[in-house]
């Protein structure tokens, strides 16, 4: 695979590309990840880019914050908008998805506010990292402004949240127009996306996702045991 190409970075925020064909784009947005001393590495690399698929290699940027900020450091959504021109600069994209996990997942709804995106695969995103009995994020929040999720004005927004522990995380988000809330009883916030990927669904959810093709979405997710939100 070709290296990660570095396309524009400010402040915490570092944002890489990897070049395809076609003209779709996936922007994925890191977590925390496993090294609080170092920068998170990119995040659901195979994913954005179809490695495996028909689609690959299919164009895709990677955002990394090293502060983890959950997107509220200054220059996010300028970083953004960089890449995202220097993206276009070189071949037009016609339909852009995001995704994350968790922080990442919060980044990714965020940067849906920013950039053109149809839409957003957000798995176990944070509706307050603060929330009572709440205490997996406090190292990282404490000296964050209150968080509370970016959530776009015109993208579709797909919710994932595993339920043996984030159930209060996913009632903490408001039914509204335009999203699907996609819950799996027995599968919790570090298990859903290893889960998902060891179903082969990730790559389908993303397809779906790209070419707005919400009855194959939820087809897909519903046969990995996910349950929709009413």
């Amino acid at each position: 695979m070709t290296a990660f190409e570095r396309i524009a970075e400010q402040g915490p925020h570092a944002v890489d590309f990897l070049d395809g064909a076609g003209a779709d784009l996936v922007v994925a947005f890191a977590s925390i990840g496993h090294d609080p001393t170092r920068p998170p590495s990119p995040e659901f690399v195979a994913t954005a880019t179809g490695r495996g698929t028909p689609a690959a290699p299919r164009r895709a940027l990677f955002v990394t914050d090293a502060a983890r900020s959950w997107a509220t450091a200054p220059g996010f959504e300028a970083t953004l908008t960089a890449a995202f021109a220097q993206v276009t600069a070189r071949a037009p994209v016609r339909s852009l998805v995001t995704l994350g996990l968790s922080m990442g997942a919060v980044a990714a709804l965020a940067a849906a506010r920013t950039l053109p995106a149809r839409a957003v695969l957000a798995f176990g995103p944070q509706a307050d990292p603060a929330l009572p009995g709440e205490t997996r994020w406090r190292d990282w929040t404490a000296a964050l402004p209150p968080l509370r999720p970016q959530l776009p004005d015109t993208a579709w927004t797909l919710l994932f949240h595993g339920l043996q522990d984030d159930a209060a995380q996913a009632e903490a988000f408001p039914p509204r127009a335009g999203q699907d809330h996609l819950l799996y009883p027995d599968q919790s916030h570090s298990s859903l996306v290893p889960y998902l990927k060891a179903r082969g669904a990730l790559a389908g959810l993303v397809e779906a996702a790209l070419a707005g093709d919400r009855r194959r979405l939820l087809r897909i997710a519903a046969s990995t045991g996910a349950t929709r939100r009413r």
